[in-house]
């Protein structure tokens, strides 16, 4: 029930009408009054029809309309929805030139676009390496095949003629001195903007308009791909009713690899080796990420150091767009032989090859001297040494004592 009805008598309708109705009412209306038709004298009844129209072409000011009437729109201003508080000339202008105004204002032309759908794809170092096809299932919403995403029999969807179609009503709320305004959901159409009578109701779809679907998207990775690279697929979404889909986006994971690290294009791997390797040269093997072994040769007299970092140039990551490759950086860790490794005399021919020693420095005159030997440590001992070598304090109960407070 409509709390006044004079502009819907203006446009000679009723206030149940649909927005069609409405545009056809004032399209008839507006060619009979128009002054330029009549000489000028039916100018007040062509500004009485347009500014009907304007109003209850906006759905949100047709709805405070007959809610309050009038009054209600007092704070409107005539901006906003609708035709924008356009002149009467203009309003013509803009409905007969084919500016595209009219019933249902306030909304964006053309559909809305649906939301984007991210899934995560896991891919080893290996993949990215070599590139790879893989297939992902996922399910979406497809229009009913049935209704064709109408819901129901043809001509059964009515616009709801509470909300005209919008979904929601606009309650006004007293503010002190101001009114506000509040959407809520239209409780005839559950927020809709449809009605559909439950004996036509598509059967297939129970009105929900769409069916869901299981998907199978082939997905490409090329060589050189990084983790985090995007894969679009466009407009693979879940579809609806006056919606364009949106896309379904492959965002790449890479897991963790056992020998290899990545930064960019190039890749870090960490090499052990003997001592007699470090000093003497030879060969080590790095399995690559493409089934190749890699066969690394140390020249002899080069000299690994521990923590070395050394590089094979090219045999890196492929690069995603020229085609080349990023370079393997090699950090060496050299394992020493144990304690008591070999007899006195074979140490002694070692020394006797090797750069010799650095010579001590001449004791001051006079000096206090004495030997000291080196000890093995358990290992809770190792455990306070480190600690307390990395700046930790090294009493077990937490530092030395502060200040404690008498006791009464």
């Amino acid at each position: 029930m409509v709390k006044e009805t004079k502009l819907y008598e203006a446009l000679e309708v009723d206030p149940g009408c649909s927005d069609s109705e409405l545009k056809k009412a004032y399209r008839k209306l507006a060619l009979k009054y128009h002054p330029d038709k009549t000489g000028g004298a039916t100018s007040e009844k062509f500004q009485e029809i347009s500014h009907a129209y304007d109003i209850l072409s906006d759905s949100q000011k047709r709805q405070v309309y007959d809610q309050y009437g009038e009054a209600g729109l007092s704070g409107e201003g005539g901006a906003g929805g609708g035709m924008g508080g356009l002149s009467p000339e203009d309003l013509f202008s803009h409905f007969f030139g084919g500016g595209g105004g009219g019933g249902r204002g306030g909304r964006p032309s053309g559909p809305r676009r649906g939301k984007d759908v991210a899934h995560g794809l896991k891919v080893s170092l290996e993949d990215l390496y070599k590139g790879k096809t893989t297939k992902l299932a996922l399910q979406k919403n497809v229009l009913c095949e049935k209704c064709e995403g109408k819901g129901g029999k043809e001509g059964a969807v009515k616009t709801c003629n509470t909300c005209h179609g919008q979904g929601y009503r606009v309650m006004l709320r007293q503010m002190g001195p101001m009114m506000q305004q509040i959407q809520q959901p239209c409780g005839d159409c559950r927020g809709e903007g449809e009605i559909i009578n439950a004996k036509d109701k598509c059967k297939h779809c129970n009105a929900r308009k769409v069916m869901p679907v299981r998907k199978v998207l082939e997905v490409h990775i090329d060589r050189g791909m990084k983790d985090g690279r995007k894969i679009v697929f466009n407009g693979e979404g879940d579809q609806a009713p006056g919606t364009i889909p949106g896309d379904v986006v492959i965002v790449l994971e890479q897991k963790e690899h056992d020998r290899f690290k990545r930064n960019g294009d190039d890749l870090f791997y960490d090499a052990k080796i003997d001592l007699v390797t470090a000093l003497a040269g030879g060969k080590i093997q790095i399995p690559h990420l493409d089934d190749r072994i890699l066969i690394v040769e140390i020249l002899p007299g080069e000299v690994i150091k521990p923590g070395d970092l050394k590089a094979v140039m090219g045999q890196g990551m492929p690069t995603e767009r020229h085609h080349d490759f990023g370079n393997l950086y090699i950090q060496f860790e050299i394992e020493f032989p144990a304690a008591n490794w070999t007899e006195i005399s074979k140490i002694e021919q070692l020394r006797s090859i090797l750069p010799p020693t650095a010579e001590l420095p001449a004791l001051p005159k006079g000096a206090h001297v004495e030997e000291v030997s080196l000890t093995e440590m358990d290992p809770r001992q190792k455990a306070r040494a480190e600690q307390g070598h990395m700046g930790g304090d090294d009493d077990e109960e937490g530092g030395h004592p502060g200040v404690q407070c008498a006791q009464q």
